[in-house]
């Protein structure tokens, strides 16, 4: 189990490290037309808006990395992410899960695809790496157990 394990963290570290490179990329394509163009939306300069598709691409980029880089350290510890970093890769999924809602009018059901077959590997990583990792807890008192089966804690006055 811990090795399917690592692995669906392993290969969704991957999917998202290829995912940030392709929406840097379209960022910094988009930027660079916009540039060329010299397009404007609602009077704002066309400089301001290559450079706002920069820092776009900058967060959009790490963030996306970012969250890969938190499978992978799951995958290479087999520790499951806990706190800040389980919050970052659950927000992860829900942005997959809405850039697939709107991917299906915008792009169309290919995307929607995509997006989901990442969130669902995602959501498979956080799933597999959730309570099956936590410590056995004594069923008669709520307590955490050590490896013997004794309660972790005194019991003595």
């Amino acid at each position: 189990m811990a090795g399917r394990r690592r692995a669906v963290a392993a290969v969704t570290a991957l999917v998202l490290t290829v995912e940030a490179a392709v929406l840097v990329g379209l960022n910094l394509f988009l930027g660079k037309v916009a540039d060329a163009q010299q397009m404007s939306l609602a009077g704002i300069d066309p400089r301001a808006m290559t450079v706002s598709a920069v820092i776009g691409a900058v967060l959009v980029g790490g963030y996306v990395l970012s969250c890969a880089l938190i499978l992978l350290r799951t995958a290479l510890r087999d520790v499951p992410p806990r706190g800040l970093l389980r919050i970052v890769l659950i927000s992860c999924a829900v942005v997959h899960g809405v850039l697939g809602a709107f991917s299906v009018g915008l792009v169309g059901w290919p995307a929607f695809l995509v997006m989901m077959a990442v969130l669902g590997l995602i959501v498979w990583s956080l799933t597999w790496y959730g309570e099956a990792m936590e410590q056995p807890a004594d069923r008669s008192a709520g307590r955490p157990v050590d490896g013997s089966g004794i309660s972790a804690e005194p019991t003595g006055p």
